[in-house]
């Protein structure tokens, strides 16, 4: 569209300086030429009126093109910022220990995070809250050293429906599980982690024990 404009622009002061340079004689055979066939004469003045019309049109489709543009531009930055979800985090921020047995299901707070674009995790309660309706996918590692009473175990929950379990029961040693799911969620769906009932999780420096989640699309 500039490019055009600027052509036009161009054309409209070559043809005025072309019919300002013309003999008089030229303009008066041209307009009684134009008499002649039933119309009526055109001169410098009327050509410079339908170029500045020609341009003021140009300038209207201009700033209308320009005008959508920035709207679509601004529904592109939107969506774009809404598709950036994505968030990984380890159970401890520093230090070393282990969380359980309780005896009752306990929320998980995985505070160490690693990355949290979009900030729908919450480090302090260990809540994922979906922004947009779309699906997602989750996964969670979890360990502990081996105890004969206590496995390692935890459980994935979209609000209050159990989802999918990681579990491992060993006497001694260290031992890991893992699992994950692709969910289906609404605005505002919660997902989180709950400590299994008399269960155990370690973690330390080296970040055994993770969970991460991220938005495949939208829907």
């Amino acid at each position: 569209m500039t490019m055009c404009f600027a052509l036009l622009l161009l054309i409209c002061s070559l043809s005025a300086a072309q019919l300002q340079t013309e003999p008089d004689n030229n303009i008066i055979a041209y307009g009684k030429q134009t008499e002649s066939q039933g119309r009526e004469p055109t001169n410098v003045s009327d050509h410079q009126q339908t170029c500045t019309q020609d341009i003021n049109a140009v300038l209207r489709e201009l700033s209308a093109s320009l005008a959508e543009q920035k709207v679509e531009m601004r529904h592109l930055q939107r969506e774009n910022e809404v598709k950036q979800v994505a968030f990984s985090a380890s159970l401890l921020a520093s230090g070393s220990g282990t969380i359980g047995p309780f005896n009752a299901h306990t929320p998980l707070v995985f505070r160490n995070v690693f990355t949290n674009i979009g900030n729908a995790y919450n480090p302090n309660t260990g809540f994922f809250i979906a922004p947009v309706r779309g699906a997602y996918h989750f996964e969670f590692y979890i360990g502990a050293h081996g105890h004969t009473s206590h496995p390692s175990s935890a459980v994935l929950f979209k609000n209050g429906e159990h989802i999918v379990i990681a579990y491992e029961h060993q006497p001694s040693y260290y031992g890991n599980s893992a699992n994950g799911a692709t969910l289906l969620l609404e605005i505002g769906d919660v997902v989180f982690l709950n400590l299994w009932v008399n269960a155990r999780i370690f973690d330390n420096e080296n970040h055994h024990s993770t969970f991460s989640g991220n938005l495949l699309f939208t829907m």
